[in-house]
């Protein structure tokens, strides 16, 4: 049953998490300030201050204190939320392992921020590509409504009996983080009745069981204990889509490992992350009009990569632009563009494919230069690569 009482509102981006951090009223939220997502402990310290959350605030001295005392609050069992930005993420380095490997389902809302050097406060991926591999569930957000809706999800999926990993919820500063949009938030009663209390079977401050938590792990152990966080990552992506199909249940909102973007009969597609995925859809509307077969994959979910589904999802398409707003350094590309290139090529997909880094550390991305992407996989798809599979959108020459 679709829900009729939706609330109509207008909110930023850390607006829409702290009001859904307020519905989920978790019981511990440790974090420190850093820019652009500062604002997210302000709003719920006010919160707090207020009586409007049960939720306990504790004030840290850095980001790596802020995830080793969440890491505490969820292995003693209580339900634990941080958020965090750019290098607080990278100072959180070591304990994200730690927690994920612990299988500790907390949640962290990340608003992506580019990593130091240079110095730079604005929209990148970087920051939490960078963890990519440290075992988190890792959802994607193009705008403000998005992003409420995927951190209300997000404590369905950490601590389903099959998953148990943490999860991380991913904004682009301030292009979301701090903009204003239109937004259908949901009542209370129904979010509380979806998120559920938390009553895990296993955690430290139980007296009914004696247990340890992140011993060493000698050879003999640490590789089946990996092997099971694999296969928990592994068991995500189911769950991930029953979370979704019951959210839609209650929000009237649809979400799936991606979104497929005017692409049943597209020859050329966008494959990207984040807000820009809104200017991409404007220069595909246009494409349309001039009856040029354009689409745009708006990826969600990068950890679980669904990389089958992607290539499937790709497979009749003649050329195919990976967008990355990050740079992995490699000499190929981004971090999306290696992992979907690869999956394509498992797949057999015949789509020439080329990987493009875009909008680091804030630079736009506009409609023309979307159209111009797509003018030159019309070029691609008919005499295949002639440069680079590698290139740069927007790079002052």
């Amino acid at each position: 049953m679709v829900n009729a009482m939706g609330i109509k509102n207008r909110m930023s981006g850390n607006e829409a998490v702290a009001y859904a951090i307020r519905q989920i009223n978790p019981d511990v939220m440790p974090a420190f300030p850093i820019t652009p997502s500062t604002e997210i402990p302000q709003f719920v310290s006010n919160m707090i201050a207020n009586g409007e959350v049960d939720t306990e605030f504790i004030p840290v001295e850095s980001e790596h204190s802020a995830m080793s005392a969440a890491m505490g609050s969820e292995a003693a069992g209580a339900r634990t939320i941080t958020a965090t930005s750019s290098c607080g993420l990278a100072l959180m380095w070591e304990m994200l392992y730690v927690t994920a490997s612990s299988r500790l389902p907390l949640v962290m809302t990340v608003v992506n921020r580019g990593l130091t050097g240079p110095l730079n406060i604005n929209a990148e991926h970087s920051d939490s590509m960078g963890a990519r591999d440290s075992g988190w569930v890792q959802i994607y957000a193009e705008n403000n409504q998005e992003v409420y809706d995927n951190l209300l999800q997000a404590y369905r999926i950490a601590e389903h009996t099959d998953v148990k990993l943490p999860v991380m919820i991913c904004q682009d500063g301030f292009i979301t983080s701090h903009a204003v949009e239109n937004i259908e938030l949901m009542t209370d009663e129904p979010v509380k009745a979806f998120v559920g209390s938390y009553e895990p079977e296993h955690y430290l401050l139980n007296q009914n069981e004696v247990m340890a938590l992140g011993p060493y792990a000698t050879s003999p152990y640490c590789m089946e204990a990996k092997r099971a966080q694999a296969q928990a990552m592994m068991n995500a992506k189911q769950v991930i889509l029953d979370v979704a199909k019951e959210y839609e249940a209650i929000s009237g909102r649809s979400y799936g490992f991606f979104e497929e973007y005017r692409c049943e009969d597209a020859d050329y597609v966008i494959v990207a992350i984040g807000s820009a995925c809104g200017t991409i859809k404007d220069a595909v509307d246009e494409l349309r009009q001039k009856k040029v077969k354009a689409g745009l994959i708006k990826v969600r979910v990068f950890r679980p990569f669904p990389g089958e589904e992607l290539a499937k999802a790709l497979a009749s398409a003649k050329a195919v632009a990976i967008m990355d707003r990050c740079e992995s350094y490699s000499g190929h590309g981004g971090p999306l563009g290696a992992e979907l290139r690869a999956a394509m090529y498992e797949n057999k997909n015949t789509a020439e494919a080329i990987n493009i880094v875009y909008g680091l550390s804030g630079r736009d991305l506009t409609v023309e230069d979307a159209k111009g992407v797509y003018e030159k996989l019309s070029v691609i798809a008919k005499e295949g690569v002639k440069d680079r599979q590698y290139t740069y959108l927007g790079l002052r020459e």
